[in-house]
């Protein structure tokens, strides 16, 4: 038995890649991984690293919210993928800045490239009890 919901949300990028924006397991939320794109112009969003990051982090409470959650306060664990490790402290200080209090589990890796040659992605796991 499938037990599991696709989320499709106007709220966070889409694209014609073969994955969905999230699925709903039960009470557990898998986010797919964002770059910093605007969902209203298809574009990277201008900026540096933090608002990148920003963005990023917005699309992710996007796709939180479209399945019933409360946004980035769902969420409980965050993958962190940078091209350049160099980025990570500016990349924390965003990134605390939107999780005050009790922040998710977190892994944070440095990749050779992302798509679209971006400098951040995040995926995310929410739990949405």
């Amino acid at each position: 038995m499938n037990d599991t919901d696709r989320i499709v949300t106007d709220d966070a990028p889409r694209n014609d890649n073969p994955y969905s924006q999230g699925v709903r397991a039960g009470d557990t939320l898998y986010v797919s991984g964002y770059g910093p794109v605007d969902p209203e112009t298809g574009e990277d969003v201008e900026g540096g690293i933090r608002a990148q990051t920003d963005q990023v982090l917005d699309n992710v409470g996007a796709v939180v919210d479209d399945a019933d959650g409360d946004g980035l306060a769902d969420v409980v664990k965050v993958t962190v993928y940078l091209t350049d490790l160099d980025d990570y402290d500016e990349v924390n200080e965003a990134y605390g800045a939107r999780f005050p209090g009790d922040p998710p589990a977190r892994v944070c890796i440095e990749v050779s490239r992302l798509p679209g040659d971006v400098r951040v992605e995040m995926d995310a796991v929410a739990y949405l009890g």
